[in-house]
């Protein structure tokens, strides 16, 4: 049984989003996968409580990132059981992400400090079987992977001139 069929060896898989300010601090967004198929649009949208002066009428963009992280490894564990043969009855994950967080003057800046994953599976193979899901989930999780490493994110600003590395 190949469960890749139709699906090279090798890809890259590459989301794009482009976002829209609309409120006070409401940001509205579209998400797509583009390679190695095209996926979504999917539409969603962050905004911020009080404290940065938002109505929250959305999720803030941290609630997605720990929902994100949570929905990759259990997808993860999902599917791979049905290809490693581990029967899950029932299946909860429980995620903490703590950063650290420091005022410097009139802004502040964060850092990760600890995330942390209790994966609660049912089932009725021997632990042995569930401990190797869960290490090909980990593998498989591309937001777990991200973040296990170094990892240099670019950012540019466009001007009448063109796009200045910012």
């Amino acid at each position: 049984m190949n469960d890749n069929a139709g699906l090279p060896q090798r890809a890259q898989v590459q989301f794009d989003c482009k976002g829209r300010a609309t409120g006070k601090m409401r940001n509205d967004l579209d998400v797509m996968m583009s390679q190695p198929f095209e996926e979504g649009p999917f539409v969603m949208a962050t905004d911020e409580g009080s404290f940065h002066g938002g109505d929250a009428s959305a999720p803030p963009p941290l609630a997605l990132f720990v929902a994100g992280l949570t929905g990759c490894i259990m997808t993860q564990i999902r599917a791979f059981a049905k290809r490693l043969k581990v029967s899950i009855d029932d299946l909860n994950v429980e995620t903490r992400v703590i950063w650290d967080w420091e005022a410097k003057g009139k802004v502040y800046e964060t850092g990760p400090h600890s995330f942390e994953i209790d994966i609660f599976i049912e089932s009725s193979d021997p632990l042995k079987k569930q401990l190797e899901l869960v290490a090909a989930a980990q593998k498989g999780c591309f937001l777990e992977q991200t973040l296990s490493q170094k990892n240099t994110i670019k950012h540019r600003l466009k001007t009448s001139d063109g796009w200045v590395e910012a």
